[in-house]
C-alpha cells in the first residue's frame, strides 16, 4: 500500500495531479486545497503527497493530500455510511478542513448541506459519527490555502465545476460574486458562490 509519494507534478488540474516519481507517472485524485498548494509550489521542485490507496475489484485509485491531517480527515469521512472516496474528496474541496471540523463540533447541519452531494441525512450521520473523532485534529490543522491572485476567477470556476455544478451556472455565480466581493479571499468567494448556487 502506498503511504506517500514524492515527485514532480507533470500535469495539474483542480481534481487530479500526475506525479512523476522516478520516471513513473502516478495519477492522483486531490481536493482543491491540495491543488492550490501544488499551484504555489516552486516549479521544478519535488513535492510530497500523503496518499490513501483505494482498492476495488477492477480499479486502484490514489487520493493525495498536502498534509497528514487532511488525509486523516478523508479516512474518517469514508468511514461514514454513505460516503465514498469521491464524495469525501468533494467534501474536502467544498469546505476548508478547519471549518469542517468546526461545523461537525457545532452540529451545523445547514453548513454541511451547502457542500454538493451532502444532504441532510448524510450531514446528520457525519455529525453523529465524526464529532468526537475529529476533535483531536482541530488544533493541528493549518490555515486554508488560497490560490494566487492571478487566475482567481478561473480557479473559482474550475472549483465549482469540479464540485458538480454546470459550467454556465458556475460562470454566472462567479461573475455575480466577484462584483459583490471584489477583494474577498478565495475561501470566502467559494463559500458565497456555493450559497448562491444552492438557491438556484
Amino acid at each position: 500500500m502506498i503511504g506517500s509519494l514524492r515527485g514532480l507534478p507533470a500535469a495539474l488540474a483542480p481534481e487530479r495531479v500526475l506525479l512523476d516519481v522516478g520516471g513513473v507517472g502516478y495519477a492522483v485524485q486531490i481536493p482543491l486545497s491540495t491543488f492550490f498548494e501544488l499551484e504555489r509550489a516552486p516549479a521544478g521542485e519535488p513535492v510530497r503527497l500523503f496518499v490513501h490507496t483505494h482498492v476495488r475489484e477492477d480499479q486502484i485509485t490514489l487520493f493525495g493530500f498536502w498534509t497528514e491531517q487532511e488525509l486523516a480527515i478523508f479516512e474518517r469521512l469514508i468511514g461514514v455510511s454513505g460516503i465514498g472516496p469521491r464524495l469525501a474528496q468533494v467534501v474536502l474541496s467544498g469546505i476548508p478542513p478547519a471549518e469542517l471540523v468546526a461545523a461537525l463540533a457545532a452540529g451545523d447541519v445547514r453548513r454541511l448541506t451547502t457542500i454538493p452531494g451532502v444532504g441532510r441525512k448524510t450531514a446528520e450521520r457525519m455529525i453523529v459519527e465524526l464529532r468526537d473523532r475529529m476533535r483531536e485534529l482541530a488544533l493541528t490543522l493549518p490555515a486554508p490555502a488560497t490560490p494566487p491572485a492571478a487566475g482567481l476567477d478561473d480557479d473559482l470556476l474550475a472549483a465549482l465545476v469540479h464540485l458538480g455544478y454546470k459550467e454556465s451556472a458556475a460562470q454566472r455565480a462567479v461573475a455575480e460574486i466577484r462584483k459583490e466581493l471584489p477583494e474577498a479571499p478565495f475561501p470566502d468567494l467559494l463559500r458565497a458562490a456555493l450559497k448562491r448556487l444552492a438557491r438556484l
